[in-house]
């Protein structure tokens, strides 16, 4: 059998079986021999079939024929659209390949399909992207305390005796996380969530601890200090593995239980509770996620919760710790695959998170944009001038998609890229520790090319001679990864080619002892790293940009936060075509307090608008009991056309960034509310 594995930016990755009739896939199944799939799949991921075969789907090259955003396209020949594209590139290469812009994220994880095309615009001496939309704030906070993206390996949880779940909705966003964290509890366990919505997830947790958004450094800072007040700290792997330990708790002095209850909008007995389990619960593990690190201080909120798990010294234990992401115990080979030695010069670096001001006031400006696994007219914040950007008469716009999405519509040339099972591809996890292959099942529809292949015909019909930009797949594959890892164990592409996945071979041993991968081998609390870019070594509280602190005049005028996770059948804008998820979901909905909605005279089921400085959003309001006083939620992401009034909620979203990693703060966002007349 054929391996195939989830392609989606998801920590789960998980391996499918497929079922092939009549040459078409009919069937799509977690499969039960991988462990963190056990046999199941989200609701989106079984649904794959639909979407696959959608009649909706973009299966042929196409020309706008219509003004920018119209969505009117011509069908065209491969030739002719590879010929049109490889003339405005080079042109433009000829008199600046700055001007031309490459615009990619997770629309696939895949190292073949997601990382090859760099090699491309490497070689055209094109601007780099600063791909920093989702979790580049939370990586940057690992790499500072322990050195990478490492942690908990996902399948000890089920022997942890307390798990918090901070920032995450599991049951949308890590399901098969929430499987053990759930048999942990059938074990004994006892869970906390720490959110500002009492999700899914939350409503099933022992305990939820809903602090406003953006204030989890306030929450770590107060742990911290009555944590070291009870002696409940464990000195001793502070001694011997944490630089700047004590530094931290000297900082921690002024934010005593009561002056965060205040600031995070809690309990002080709620915060009471959390001291009390933290100092004598063990194994005790935490799973953080990405939530929480879409502000203005994400980066030093993941550092303070990195601090605190040491500090306490939950690595110990081997079901203690905690994880974010597992991404840098994969032996990645990034140089090798992506080659940036092939760059001619030294170009700019323009952030994902900024796309509108990137088009609209970048100079020399971008003549050029190339959009591949993303949707930035969907997706990127301050969407008005996102869009601003991309009606440009002046600005030549490529995207390879799979539909017409709100970003295609903006494209003078949209060229049809096959799906995962139509695709060769290798997949690492940030979620678990599975190297997974995967290998066509069905040939491409109409005429689908791989994101590799068109590149590769692309640089053909351009003539340039760089060879790697003609590596086959396998190729790429092999240059991906460093097969004389340790952690592989002698493995091979064409093993894991024949297995379907393989679990690399980690040393928890070394985490337990308090060993790593810093200069220093120990968590670096106080980072030299940091310090030598002029950054405060420790980290701290770093309240919202919107917080009536640095600007009251903000909260007053919009005095509700907005917060935009996902929809549970949506996967940021993915799946919002499928028509059967669709029906599921409905409409966008906005989440309310009663009490928020009493004071502004809304009512359940009436359609509202969100709004701020930026722009504006439609969705029904919904009284459910999922968001806390002073916060609103808007699920999403759905397409701008097929939202009421035809923005989504990053209308109103803004492009400022985050203290480390320079991330968007979505979550950083005020809004007001009102009713829509009928």
């Amino acid at each position: 059998m054929t391996p195939s594995a989830c392609p989606h930016d998801c920590p789960d990755t998980c391996a499918l079986q497929v079922s092939i009739r009549d040459g078409k896939i009919a069937d799509v199944r977690g499969h039960p021999d991988h462990p963190p799939t056990a046999g199941s799949l989200c609701t989106k991921v079984a649904r794959y079939p639909e979407r696959l075969y959608s009649p909706d789907r973009l299966l042929h090259p196409m020309r706008r024929v219509g003004p920018k955003g119209s969505g009117q396209f011509t069908r065209i020949s491969w030739g002719e659209a590879l010929g049109e594209v490889a003339e405005h590139l080079s042109e433009i290469a000829a008199r600046d390949p700055q001007r031309i812009l490459p615009y990619s994220y997770a629309g696939t994880m895949g190292q073949v399909q997601g990382e090859f095309p760099e090699r491309f615009f490497h070689a055209l001496g094109a601007s780099l992207l600063d791909r920093t939309i989702c979790a580049s704030a939370g990586s940057e906070a690992l790499k500072a305390t322990f050195g990478a993206s490492v942690g908990l390996d996902v399948e000890r949880f089920v022997d942890a005796k307390l798990i918090v779940i901070w920032g995450s909705n599991s049951i949308t966003s890590n399901l098969h996380f929430w499987a053990l964290a759930q048999a942990a509890k059938r074990q004994g366990a006892r869970l906390w969530c720490i959110d500002p919505l009492r999700t899914a997830t939350a409503q099933r947790c022992d305990r939820h601890l809903a602090i406003l958004p953006g204030t989890d450094g306030a929450l770590v800072l107060a742990l911290i200090r009555e944590l070291a007040k009870r002696g409940a700290l464990d000195r001793q792997f502070m001694a011997e593995h944490v630089l700047g330990g004590d530094d931290l708790i000297a900082r921690s002095e002024p934010w005593t239980l009561a002056r965060a209850a205040a600031e995070c909008g809690v309990e002080l007995t709620e915060m009471l509770d959390l001291v009390e389990d933290l100092a004598t619960i063990r194994p005790a593990a935490v799973r953080l996620n990405y939530g929480m690190q879409r502000v203005a201080g994400g980066g030093n909120a993941v550092r303070l919760v990195a601090s605190l798990v040491s500090l306490l010294g939950l690595w110990r234990d081997a079901a203690g710790g905690m994880l974010l992401s597992s991404s840098g115990h994969f032996p990645m080979n990034n140089h090798a695959l992506t080659r940036p030695d092939l760059l001619p010069n030294a170009p700019r670096t323009l952030n994902m998170a900024a796309l509108g001001d990137a088009l609209l006031h970048a100079d020399p400006p971008v003549e050029a944009l190339v959009v591949y696994n993303s949707n930035p007219a969907a997706i990127a914040p301050d969407s008005t001038k996102v869009l601003a950007g991309l009606r440009r008469n002046d600005l030549f716009t490529v995207v390879l998609e799979h539909f017409v999405t709100d970003t295609a519509d903006y494209a003078d040339i949209l060229l049809p890229a096959t799906m995962q099972f139509e695709h060769y591809d290798l997949h690492k996890s940030y979620g678990h520790r599975y190297l997974l292959a995967n290998g066509p099942v069905v040939a491409p529809l109409g005429e689908c090319r791989s994101n590799s292949q068109i590149f590769r015909d692309l640089a053909s019909v351009m003539r340039l001679t760089e060879p790697a930009l003609y590596d086959a797949d396998r190729q790429v594959a092999e240059a991906a990864v460093d097969w004389t890892h340790p952690s592989l164990g002698g493995l091979t592409l064409a093993e894991l080619e024949q297995r379907g996945w393989f679990k690399l071979l980690v040393d928890d041993a070394a985490l337990q002892c308090g060993k790593f991968p810093t200069p220093s081998g120990k968590v670096e609390v106080a980072s030299a790293r940091l310090a030598a870019q002029g950054l405060d070594p420790l980290p701290d509280y770093v309240p919202n940009h919107g917080s009536e602190g640095r600007n009251p005049a903000l909260a007053q005028q919009f005095p509700l936060w907005c917060l935009s996770p996902p929809e549970r059948h949506f996967l940021n804008s993915s799946f919002v075509t499928t028509a059967s998820l669709r029906a599921l979901v409905g409409e966008p909905r906005c989440l309310l307090h009663a009490q928020d909605a009493a004071a502004r005279g809304l009512q359940e089921g009436e359609m509202v608008e969100i709004y701020n400085e930026n722009g504006a959003t439609q969705a029904r309001a919904r009284l459910d009991g999922t968001a806390r006083q002073g916060v609103v939620a808007v699920l999403g992401v759905w397409w701008h056309k097929l939202t009421p009034g035809g923005r989504n909620i990053n209308a109103v979203t803004n492009q400022t960034l985050t203290d480390l990693g320079r991330a968007p703060t979505f979550y950083d966002c005020r809004v007001e509310v009102r009713k829509i007349p009928q």
